[in-house]
């Protein structure tokens, strides 16, 4: 995502409502502080709460469809008018689209509604991103971002499954690992567009050689890798044909990642965690292989992998750069950011390997739970002032 630091100069209301960054990006930085914490004190039995959903359900599903989606559509809406040049959206459209998700949450946790009013307010939220997602494309004919508008279309889908599963009493399974397998691919299309082109902007700027490999067909291929590696595991092909795919995925994102040589960006973590978060996704694949194939670790703490590891490192290092950027800030990351970052790692690697390190007893996943929930809130507390728009100034220690 290339940055404008200019604020839509059409619009002229607050700047929080300018563009979808401000409120999606808080809004996802205050939900994942909240929903985290509220999620142990379910499963430890210290609180009980009473949501539509079974705890675990509410869990998958707020996550994936709440936290998540609220990243993806901040991302996509401040990206929109660079990949279209047009205008953002902006005021009332946006605030309507913003309180719509907040519905959903509410609906989704609350007693307010009955499980089929919630699923319709939930499922329309993703539904009207991507017919927003679509509608830019083709009145700017930006016809090269049309997968970003299909994988948009099907994540809104899978959603709509997840509710249909629901209500209907069967498993959510299948909706889950669809939603994961296009969460897989637009870390893959996206991570691998923006780690590179970032990495190439900074190298350059310090002079430093070699650059990034430019896109190619084994970038292409890479996605298509993980693309079929999560066809087999959404069909069930067996733990052979699907633990194999998803370790020579994890392989050729590894390759695809040293293309970049992000070890050259270790003088700034802004640029650096971008390429710690591809390593996430990349090993997150391998793990998840290794489960199938009975090797490593179990099934759950491979997912997480992917969950708190490449999802949590890459929605924090887009929403830490592109707030600094869209704001007119300078790009670097300063302590509090430093500590975001190390903060949502060791969260992930307690959360990952924690349980076979410990398997009795909840501490190590409280522990994880703290360390992951408390880089969102760091970011929440660190850049609320700049996402509401208060004003231009520097804030002190990013």
């Amino acid at each position: 995502m290339s940055e404008n630091k200019n604020e839509n100069s059409a619009y002229q209301g607050p700047a929080f409502w300018s563009y979808g960054f401000r409120p999606f990006f808080l809004s996802a930085g205050l939900f994942a502080a909240v929903a985290i914490p509220i999620w142990i004190l379910m499963i430890t039995g210290t609180d009980r709460v009473e949501f539509h959903y079974a705890p675990r359900d509410w869990h998958v599903h707020e996550m994936i469809f709440g936290f998540l989606a609220s990243v993806i559509t901040g991302f996509v809406l401040t990206a929109m008018p660079n990949w279209t040049d047009r205008s953002p959206l902006s005021g009332w459209p946006l605030m309507w689209l913003w309180g719509l998700w907040v519905a959903g949450r509410l609906a989704s946790t609350g007693p307010w509604f009955t499980p089929l009013p919630s699923a319709l307010i939930d499922g329309a939220f993703l539904v009207i991103v991507a017919a927003v997602v679509w509608r830019e494309i083709f009145m700017a004919k930006a016809w090269d971002r049309l997968p970003i508008a299909v994988l948009i279309s099907l994540y809104a889908s899978a959603n709509l499954l997840f509710h249909g599963l629901f209500l209907n009493h069967a498993a959510t399974d299948l909706a889950e690992r669809m939603a994961l397998v296009l969460i897989m691919v637009l870390l893959a299309l996206i991570g691998g567009k923006v780690t590179p082109g970032f990495t190439e902007d900074f190298l350059g700027q310090q002079g430093l050689t070699p650059r990034p490999a430019p896109f190619s067909r084994f970038d292409g291929f890479s996605v298509i890798a993980v693309g079929l590696a999560g066809i087999a595991w959404m069909m069930n092909l067996g733990p052979l044909i699907t633990g194999s795919a998803f370790v020579a995925a994890g392989v050729i994102h590894l390759i695809r990642l040293s293309r970049w040589y992000g070890w050259l960006t270790w003088r700034e973590p802004l640029v650096l965690i971008l390429h710690l978060g591809y390593a996430w996704l990349a090993l997150s694949f391998l793990i998840l292989g290794g489960a199938k194939l009975g090797v490593g670790l179990h099934g759950e703490e491979a997912i997480h992998a992917l969950t708190t590891g490449a999802v949590g490192v890459m929605t924090l290092a887009v929403m830490t750069r592109a707030s600094l950027g869209h704001t007119g800030r300078i790009k670097h990351a300063g302590p509090l950011t430093v500590l975001i970052y190390l903060l949502v790692n060791v969260g992930a690697l307690l959360r990952v390997f924690g349980p076979s390190l410990n398997p009795s007893g909840d501490g190590m996943l409280i522990l994880a739970a703290g360390c992951w929930s408390g880089a969102y809130l760091l970011f929440v507390l660190g850049y609320g002032r700049m996402l509401l728009g208060r004003d231009l100034e520097e804030v002190a220690g990013q």
